[in-house]
This record gives C-alpha cells, structure tokens and sequence, in this order.
C-alpha cells in the first residue's frame, strides 16, 4: 500500500478536508492568541497549532501574519457596528437614549473581545478595501447618530461643534474601554460588576455630555 504524500499540497489538502470552516476556525485561533498575548505575540505557528492544522494552512488562506490579523480586524469591526446597530435599537426613538446605547454597546464590545478589539485600531495606514469599508461603517453608525440627535440630515456636513461632539463621545467609550480592559476600575466595581459600571457610571457620563449637545442644537434651529 503507498504511504500518504507528506507534502505541503496534501498537508493542506488534509487540512481543507478536516475544517469545512477551516478560515473561521484559523480567525477564532488568531483572536485567542491576541486575547493571550497581544499583537507582539502573535505568530501563524501558534495559530495552526490551536487549530489543529499544518504551519502551512494560515499561510494557505491569508498569505501571512499581516493579511490574517486583517481578517480579525475586519471581522472585528462588524462586530462592533451590530453592537452599535444593536444600541440603536435599545434606545427606541428617542435620539439621546440610542446613542447613550450605541456607548455601552460600543464598551460591551470591547470588553467580550479584548483579542479583536486590542487589534482593530492597529493596522496601520497601510489597509485593505474590505478593513477600510468595515472600519468606515461603524464610523458612520456613531455619526448617524450625532445627526439624528442634532436634527442634521445626510449629506449636509456636520458643523464644528457637531463633529468636535461626534469625536469627543467617540473618545470617551474607547478610553473607557481600555481603562476596563486594564482593570482600572476594578477596585470600585458595583455590584453588577462591569455591567453595572456601564450601567451606572458610563451611562450618566454620556447622558450629560450628549443632552448639553441636544440643547444646543435645538436652540439653533
């Protein structure tokens, strides 16, 4: 009887046959590895061995580190614009409570996926036409709902202080998730834990800054 080819082509045949999700599963290794060791860390070896598959098969599907870590990335940032979508949809129609959810979902996030959200922001300038679309789209949900909350329809620009708001509520959830993520506000945790610190110290943080914001802009109408 003929011994099994051990080349690299029957390798990755091999491995093609035993992962029907071979590419999702390679994905969900990368994000464990980041999660563990952050992007310094990260290596396509480790990331075959979690998966059960060749030192080849990473390699097969993304070409290296840098296109793989882009799929997280990717994927990362379609994640974050449901977590938003899904904010929206919390929030009912009232403006203000939609993008104080939009906050907390954008938290929540951070803090399910440490792995991918670790990574999301450190592509470089240097991204693919599918990271750029993603990264875009969830851009575009948080600043949607600065214009529904200032009464300024699309594609009429945001005006400076509008854009200064969009900018300034978008810094505020991502400080704050990396301070969670730290454990920066371990010592002072409700009850609730993290959810109830989003729940009982961010919201109130984002509720004042956004209804300041709403009365301005209704005031100039």
């Amino acid at each position: 009887m003929p011994k099994p080819s051990s080349s690299p082509a029957a390798a990755t045949h091999r491995d093609g046959y035993h992962h029907g999700a071979l590419r999702e599963s390679l994905i969900e290794a990368a994000e464990a590895v980041l999660a563990e060791r952050g992007v310094e860390g990260f290596s396509l070896r480790e990331v075959a061995r979690r998966s059960g598959v060749s030192p080849a098969a990473p390699a097969h599907h993304f070409g290296d580190a840098a296109g793989l870590l882009e799929a997280v990335a990717t994927q990362a940032f379609d994640g974050l614009t449901a977590a938003l979508q899904a904010g929206n949809a919390r929030g009912g129609d009232d403006p203000l409570a939609r993008l104080v959810e939009q906050g907390l979902g954008y938290v929540g996030f951070a803090l399910a996926h440490p792995g991918r959200f670790g990574l999301m922001f450190r592509c470089g300038a240097q991204r693919g036409e599918a990271l750029q679309l993603s990264g875009r789209a969830a851009f575009l949900t948080l600043e949607q709902g600065i214009r529904e909350l200032c009464g300024v329809p699309a594609p009429e620009p945001l005006a400076p202080a509008q854009m200064q708001a969009l900018l300034s509520v978008w810094s505020v959830v991502h400080g704050f998730a990396h301070l969670a993520l730290a454990g920066q506000f371990d010592g002072q945790l409700p009850p609730g834990g993290r959810d109830g610190l989003l729940r009982e110290t961010l919201a109130p943080m984002l509720r004042a800054q956004l209804a300041g914001l709403q009365l301005i802009s209704l005031a100039r109408r």
